[in-house]
């Protein structure tokens, strides 16, 4: 931490004005009655892992748990909330995680807190069994922020070897710009990225992706005044070809549709030097030098 950056007040510190930096169910779930309002607190966080580890036999990273837990941790760093305080609210009217299937065979998650749907998201049929059997493992931690250790069952289907492919170029960017927080046009342009590797729409994306996770991230980030608590790059695309469930070469038409799609969001209609797009750019280019 550089000796510019202000320092977060200690809990003992606690004011009114540290309520203003408080990360609560309103700035990042579309909640109402009343829980918008609220921090979200350490307890409560811990009795959601809870219960999706109870339901599902894991923590998954898509759900509200991990959300809850980076904003609880945070909200404990500014003196907002105590290590083991919870809200009034989601102890009475507490949490949900029930799961249904859908047409595909997909085991769909909906999780709720205080009677407010939170979350809903899709696992592979491929991941049933192992959803339904597997005793729950230690809970993903802070430290490990978005990025996550993948599975085998995550390994994606590359379509095309002899390229330099999205899932690689999102790779690159994780070491080029790895410490830069997430921002609405990163979070743009790896939506984008993953559409065009997947061959889907941006608005068809699976709620558990690389896309989802750097939209949370840009999402939580807004909302986080100290840049050095903030969620990077390198948390959300550490690995990212392991969490694409299809990749493919990078085209020139792939690197223009990101460039475009990370532009759009950018205030100053620039994109990040060495960020998403221009490692996109940089892959298709060579992609299209090796070409006999």
């Amino acid at each position: 931490m550089s000796q510019s950056q202000p320092r977060r007040p200690q809990a003992d510190q606690a004011s009114e004005s540290d309520q203003d930096i408080a990360i609560r169910y309103g700035d990042v779930f579309d909640v109402t009655g009343g829980l918008e309002s609220k921090p979200i607190a350490p307890r409560d966080a811990d009795t959601m892992r809870n219960t999706e580890n109870q339901v599902l036999g894991l923590t998954p990273k898509e759900g509200a748990g991990v959300v809850m837990q980076a904003a609880a941790n945070l909200n404990e760093s500014a003196g907002v909330v105590r290590h083991n305080q919870g809200n009034e609210m989601v102890d009475r009217e507490g949490v949900a995680v029930s799961t249904s299937r859908d047409a595909r065979g997909r085991i769909v998650v909906t999780e709720a807190i205080a009677d407010n749907l939170v979350e809903q998201y899709t696992i592979p049929s491929s991941n049933s069994q192992e959803i339904a059997h597997s005793p729950s493992p230690a809970p993903i931690g802070w430290d490990l922020g978005w990025a996550t250790t993948p599975s085998p069952t995550t390994t994606p289907s590359v379509i095309d070897t002899s390229n330099v492919t999205i899932g690689e170029a999102l790779e690159a960017a994780a070491i080029t710009v790895g410490d830069k927080p997430v921002d609405q046009g990163d979070a743009a342009a790896i939506r984008t990225a993953e559409a065009k590797a997947t061959g889907t729409n941006v608005s068809q994306l699976p709620g558990g992706g690389l896309g989802a996770a750097a939209q949370a991230a840009a999402t939580f980030n807004d909302r986080v005044a100290y840049d050095y608590n903030k969620i990077t790059i390198s948390d959300v695309l550490t690995d990212a070809a392991t969490k694409l469930p299809r990749d493919k070469g990078v085209t020139m038409e792939d690197a223009e549709g990101v460039r475009g799609a990370e532009l759009n969001k950018k205030p100053d209609s620039m994109t990040t030097p060495g960020g998403v797009a221009d490692t996109m750019a940089t892959a298709a280019r060579v992609n299209q030098d090796d070409r006999p």
